[in-house]
């Protein structure tokens, strides 16, 4: 036995939960509407080549930032690799979507506090003094340690599984293929209008950095993480497109569609299917845990975006700056101004076409040819680059002719 400890590497279980938590959120229920028009088949080729594109575009910000010093986030990688235009550009994106997101989730994240509080010790809060102590909460974790994220998102990630899978049990006995196979040619032009919701069902790459963070230049580990972390988004998907739309019939979308499409509304319609008062439950707890994972997911990568920017250190006192400006304007947001999110979360969706396809392949392509890459390198060569950016310009033309109404809308 020698004198020096040997020190164990920290467990993929955090990694995995860290992406896997970022990447499922409540937002997944809109999955099935915005697919009802091209339906199951169509739905599963959109959902795995958006896995294909994502789960690799994820290992070039993986690639790229292996270059850099541990810590290190998209400020600095953009910068080396792309200059400083690009990397004003990729800020602003990647600010304003996380800052959007974590907006959102503030507003969303008081109600389960308020309701927690209420059915557990009988004291009800106003909205915001209950969105406040969400924020101040979450902000405390992600200010402690990356380690406590992931070990909090492993937990909630387990949750989240097993309470998916309770709700939805009963279910899968009840597909029928015939509704579920229900293929038509008619339905191919609807894939357009749909594309750009499967993007955000896998956005997690602005974690990624803190990945590496947490693992330090560990490739093997790190591209497990990505890999199973994403995978388990994808069954998770795949299995809530196969229970709702091989329980209701592309026909019985549409009042579901007409009268606002929330979650509300297609757990209402599974219940009729399943007969179960415990469906709406179990939905629920599966939603709020979403909400607090993703946030935690979101909330550590813009921490460490803004630790990079900024350049404030790692010490306590450092990352206590970094949560200041992570956390407060968003909590401003969410508490004072609950609902104004809806108006800037529409962009949200073209920014991530920004920070999880255009900024990822371009940088990998400019890193190779500065740097080698040496220590890894994601398969595919310039090939697997130009597919991803070509995917980008998909996403980006799908998005501007959904908002200009010239796609056809089920």
């Amino acid at each position: 036995m020698t004198d020096e400890a040997v020190v164990k590497p920290p467990s993929i279980f955090a990694g995995i939960a860290i992406i896997a938590g970022t990447a499922i959120g409540a937002g997944m229920f809109s999955l099935p509407i915005a697919s009802s028009g091209m339906w199951f088949s169509w739905s599963m080729v959109v959902l795995i080549l958006s896995w294909f594109c994502l789960f690799n575009s994820g290992l070039m910000v993986l690639e790229t930032n292996l270059n850099f010093p541990r810590g290190s986030s998209y400020d600095t990688f953009v910068k080396n690799t792309l200059g400083n235009g690009w990397n004003h550009f990729s800020g602003l994106t990647m600010s304003f979507a996380l800052y959007v997101l974590a907006y959102a989730y503030i507003s969303g994240g008081g109600s389960i506090v308020r309701h927690t509080l209420e059915v557990s010790i009988g004291v009800s809060l106003p909205q915001t003094v209950s969105g406040l102590l969400f924020a101040v909460g979450i902000a405390f974790v992600v200010w402690c340690s990356t380690a406590l994220v992931g070990r909090l998102n492993a937990i909630f990630v387990g949750g989240m599984i097993i309470t998916f899978v309770m709700s939805v049990g009963d279910l899968t006995t009840r597909i029928q293929l015939p509704i579920l196979f229900d293929n038509d040619a008619s339905y191919i032009p609807f894939i357009l209008a749909a594309v750009p919701y499967y993007l955000a069902s896998f956005g997690f790459h602005a974690t990624v950095p803190s990945v590496m963070k947490y693992y330090g230049p560990d490739p093997v580990r790190i591209r497990q993480c990505i890999l199973y972390g994403s995978l388990i988004t994808l069954v998770v998907y795949g299995l809530l497109l196969m229970v709702t739309q091989g329980n209701i019939t592309r026909e019985d979308f549409k009042p579901i569609i007409e009268s606002g499409g929330n979650i509300g509304d297609l757990v209402a319609a599974l219940s009729l299917v399943a007969d179960s008062n415990t469906l709406s439950t179990l939905l629920n707890i599966f939603a709020n845990l979403a909400v607090v994972s993703s946030f935690l997911g979101a909330g550590i990568g813009l921490f460490d975006f803004i630790a990079d920017k900024f350049k404030f250190d790692d010490t306590g006192s450092g990352r206590f700056k970094t949560a200041l400006v992570t956390f407060v304007p968003p909590t401003i947001g969410g508490v004072f101004f609950p609902n104004g999110f809806i108006y800037a979360i529409g962009l949200v969706g073209l920014c991530g076409i920004v920070m999880t396809s255009i900024i990822p392949a371009l940088c990998a392509k400019a890193s190779r040819k500065k740097y080698g890459n040496t220590q890894y390198r994601v398969w595919g060569g310039d090939g697997l680059i130009y597919f991803t950016l070509f995917y980008a310009v998909v996403l980006v033309s799908c998005y501007f002719l959904a908002a200009a109404k010239l796609l056809p809308v089920y």
